[in-house]
């Protein structure tokens, strides 16, 4: 089963709001088992134009798993903080299996 991703682009209009989402989230990320994969203030952007200040990346067992965290009664008490604090963009996406491990 693809691992899930959960990645955010973040223009932060307000940091210490924005840390007290960190503490937060943090709390119902260590609960999902979620491992933060990058966040990063300055990332390099190759082509187009990239959303925010911030971007994370955050790396789920699965596309389910990566869902119910978004929706879970920890992460909802969270999301408000993010949303009063930065102008953010989220999607969900799904990794790959790697074709030698598909036929095992």
């Amino acid at each position: 089963m693809p691992k899930g991703y959960v990645i955010f682009t973040e223009a932060i209009d307000d940091p210490a709001a924005m840390a007290a989402y960190g503490r937060a989230a943090g709390l119902s990320l260590a609960e999902s088992g979620a491992a933060v994969l990058a966040v990063d203030s300055g990332p390099q952007v190759l082509e187009g134009e990239w959303h925010g200040d911030q971007t994370v990346v955050l790396e789920f067992e699965s596309v389910a798993a990566a869902r119910a965290w978004y929706e879970s009664a920890a992460y909802e008490k969270a999301k408000p903080l993010r949303q009063a604090a930065a102008r953010t963009n989220a999607v969900i996406v799904s990794g790959i299996v790697p074709p030698a491990a598909a036929g095992n």
